[in-house]
């Protein structure tokens, strides 16, 4: 071992500290913050050399973060189940299958994302090109988050690399194996000069945003985000934040309730609850709240059997902090209408269902982290649009009703990252779609097309000859009235479609 190198809890002592690449199973090593310093000076320096600029570069990166996941995905299973218990359907389906999906994609659109864009062209312009060219934004740092290790590390990284940037990323500390798991595949797939992980606690983040990257792209809690947008702006440093809050979720009476129960229970239980797109609480017409609260009490039944704690499609929190969290706000609010039973030991909560909830309570004030299901009721979708606007704008609205007219309403006249009907989540990992936040949950968006725009610079370029000089001469001084008469009429013949002054 280096002598600079100790363990975790040495460490602590000397200060503020990123992780070094161990091999899986071994105990997490931390080093000085020397380490990141020399490895974004790598990156740095073979961003410069052009390293990331061709497109046959980028299309193997892809093709290298596809080949990963194909070859260790017992690898990544194992290691998920170890920090989360989660199921292995649950780790296909949605940390590895959404980033494959993402790289594929982007391998077979990355040579159009890459072609300048043509813009229309006016009266001054005609014999000169208009281009839009994308350039890389160059070294960016990827600030995973626990909830979805390997999805919101490995989704957001598939967009810098098409858009030809170097990476840093830093994956969630309470995922342990996980990271572990990063930490030793990136080294082995990727370009070792252009990409690399590390290991910074929320603590030592701010410090390491300081050494100036190009762009910052970080998921979490609000908290955390303040603190990542305050250290970026530092350096005037651009940030993409998305953040957890309260998503609220409206049941109408008009709704098929077997289906809504399902979708959402699927939504509001899959990982253990720890999700920052699942629906943090039901707002259910009054008329249908009975019938709601017995189909989910049939439906869980029906998904994790008499016994979830036995059931092996059912997680577990992450780690001690967020499992006492969850359980203080568990038993101060509302009554238990399903579950409610804790194992600490465990870290073991089983899912529950909350009636009789007030806007008060504390599973009301902050994000719920666990799988934990208010519900509240209201008289009508008025009551339902007034609730939802009284609280910050959260990363995502969703309505279950066959009234399209409801559902109307529900998008129009609430404001929100993303909307969804008469389903959870699926809008929040579409190739085609973008997903952020707005306001309190967040800003910029990524997937698809979005994450290659979030890590690309848009170079306006206007390619002009020296020919007609006869006209232009008109903007230079000593001004005149007939050389500003003259601009003024160029510019009226064209003034609705082009805008003003053409002539310049």
């Amino acid at each position: 071992m280096s002598p600079k190198i100790k363990a975790c809890s040495a460490c602590q002592r000397h200060g503020r500290l990123t992780c070094r690449r161990t091999r899986l199973g071994d105990p997490c090593l931390k080093t000085y913050p020397l380490e990141s310093v020399d490895l974004l000076r790598r990156a740095r320096v073979a961003f410069q050399a052009g390293r990331t600029l061709k497109e046959n570069f980028r299309l193997a990166q892809l093709e290298a973060v596809v080949q990963m996941l194909e070859e260790h995905e017992c690898d990544f299973v194992d290691a998920l189940g170890r920090d989360l218990h989660k199921p292995r359907f649950e780790t296909v389906v949605s940390e590895l299958i959404l980033v494959k999906n993402e790289a594929l994609y982007a391998i077979n659109n990355l040579k159009k994302w890459m072609q300048p864009q043509k813009v229309e062209r006016n009266l001054s312009t005609t014999l000169d090109d208009c281009l839009v060219i994308s350039e890389p934004l160059g070294v960016v740092l990827i600030i995973g988050t626990w909830c979805s290790p390997v999805q919101m590390c490995l989704v957001p990284l598939v967009g810098a690399i098409a858009a030809g940037n170097c990476a840093i990323i830093s994956p969630s500390e309470s995922t342990v194996h996980t990271t572990e798991l990063l930490h030793r595949l990136i080294p082995s797939y990727l370009d070792n000069e252009c990409f690399h992980a590390i290991l910074a606690g929320l603590s030592d983040l701010p410090e390491v945003i300081e050494l100036k990257f190009d762009h910052v792209f970080f998921t979490g809690n609000k908290g955390d985000g303040n603190k990542i947008a305050l250290a970026a702006a530092r350096t005037l440093t651009p940030v993409t934040l998305i953040l957890g809050g309260k998503n609220p979720c409206y049941v109408d009476q008009h709704c098929d309730i077997s289906t809504t129960v399902q979708r959402i229970a699927w939504a509001r239980f899959h990982n253990a609850g720890q999700s920052l797109v699942a629906p943090d609480y039901i707002l259910c017409h009054t008329d249908v709240k009975a019938r709601l609260v017995q189909a989910l009490k049939c439906c869980l039944m029906e998904f994790y059997g008499s016994n979830p704690q036995e059931s092996r499609s059912f997680g577990r929190i992450v780690n001690l902090e967020i499992f006492n969290r969850t359980r203080g706000i568990l038993w101060r609010s509302g009554k238990v209408a399903v579950g409610g039973h804790v194992i600490e030991a465990e870290k073991y909560i089983a899912p529950t269902v909350l009636t009789d909830v007030a806007e008060s309570d504390p599973v009301m004030q902050k994000e719920i982290f666990g799988p934990v299901l208010p519900i509240l009721t209201v008289n009508n979708v008025d009551e339902a649009i007034s609730f939802i606007n009284k609280q910050e704008k959260p990363l995502c609205v969703y309505a279950y009703s066959t009234n399209g007219k409801v559902i109307s309403r529900l998008m129009s006249e609430t404001c929100s990252g993303s909307f969804c009907s008469n389903d959870c989540i699926l809008q929040s990992v579409m190739v085609a779609l973008p997903f952020g936040g707005v306001g309190a949950s967040g800003m910029g968006s990524f997937h698809g097309r979005y994450s290659f725009d979030t890590f690309s610079h848009k170079k306006s370029c206007l390619l002009r000859s020296a020919r007609f000089e006869c006209v232009t001469y008109l903007r230079y001084p000593p001004f005149e009235d007939r050389n500003l008469s003259l601009m003024t009429w160029a510019s009226s013949l064209s003034q609705k479609s082009q805008g003003w002054c053409q002539i310049m």
